[in-house]
């Protein structure tokens, strides 16, 4: 088969078309060919020698394809009938970028209706993630507060739709009014470009504070979250963007506050623990791309050939919702 091979530390230009062995089917697992593969953050880390695979996974890039399963093990756990041809979509540990992909038969999804496999690409990681940030990590409830950092990247828009979806008041921030418009369009009630504005000052200027905030960044974020933060809420880290340190923490505003401040991840959670989040989000919401209360919001398509170009738009920050690769 085909896949996406990378030179660790190189750049984007160091991503190749080579060929590999077909994975062989192993128990609890189907074999996917891959129709679309998603672009995340975490592939260009790796790629750049920051984010190393987990233990005993592909060290092949990707966590997230669509496409058709023509192979399935005869012993599987999964409680959904799959059958062969059937069009999922499903999360990877590592080894998306190829023609074909091994998945936990309890880590796919069927495609639903009125959604095609390029867009299909472009939910398991960002809404799982997003779900994930919400709802099990945090408790966001009805008529709270949150605010959304990088409101635009794939999780954010993800999570702004989840938020209004569960009627939460949602502050975001992004780049420009652009990637702003997209934000109010999916629910976003307060918009804050923090290149002109001062998120801080917004939230104290149109609200009382956040119950809830969800940041990708760090660094000097860290004490301004908190300063807006409202008693007994919760900061969630999901990336660093700023870095992996941050200046010194306010210790006076977290204990005032009750704050609590956690960090997130999904791709090195457990078996088990992916399949009771899918479970949840699936039972919770996958109806819902149906019938269009949530949606994925792909930036653009690739192909593989162009895909150095996906990974650079991902380091420029240069993305409107998920970039998805073709076949």
């Amino acid at each position: 088969m085909k896949f996406i091979e990378y030179v660790e530390g190189g750049g984007p230009d160091s991503l190749t078309i080579s060929n590999t062995n077909t994975p062989d089917l192993k128990p609890n697992h189907v074999l996917v060919k891959v129709a679309y593969f998603g672009i995340n953050r975490a592939d260009t880390l790796q790629r750049q020698g920051k984010y190393p695979a987990p233990p005993n996974e592909s060290k092949i890039l990707g966590l997230e394809v669509s496409g058709e399963i023509v192979a399935i093990h005869d012993e599987q756990n999964a409680t959904h009938n799959l059958k062969l041809g059937h069009e999922v979509f499903g999360l990877v540990a590592g080894g998306g970028y190829a023609e074909y992909v091994l998945i936990n038969t309890e880590h796919v999804m069927v495609v639903p209706e009125n959604i095609s496999l390029a867009q299909a690409a472009g939910i398991a990681e960002c809404f799982l993630t997003a779900y994930q940030a919400l709802f099990i990590e945090s408790s966001l409830l009805s008529k709270q507060h949150v605010l959304i950092h990088a409101g635009a990247s794939g999780v954010g828009l993800a999570a702004i739709q989840l938020a209004k979806s569960h009627r939460a008041f949602i502050a975001t921030t992004a780049s420009s009014e652009s990637k702003l418009t997209l934000c109010k369009k999916l629910g976003a009630d307060l918009l804050i470009n923090y290149k002109q504005q001062d998120f801080l000052k917004e939230i104290k200027n149109h609200w009382q504070g956040c119950d809830l905030v969800v940041d990708f960044i760090g660094g000097d974020y860290l004490n301004r979250n908190l300063q807006l933060l409202n008693t007994d809420g919760a900061i969630l880290y999901l990336a660093m963007l700023a870095g992996r340190y941050t200046d010194g923490l306010d210790m006076a505003l977290l204990l005032g506050k009750r704050a609590s401040i956690k960090g997130s991840t999904l791709r090195n959670r457990s078996d088990i623990y992916k399949t009771q989040l899918i479970e949840k989000f699936a039972k919770a919401h996958l109806a819902d791309f149906s019938n269009g209360l949530l949606t994925p919001i792909i930036d653009t398509e690739y192909s593989a050939a162009k895909l150095a170009e996906a990974h650079q738009r991902m380091e420029n920050n240069d993305t409107q919702g998920k970039l998805v690769v073709g076949w």
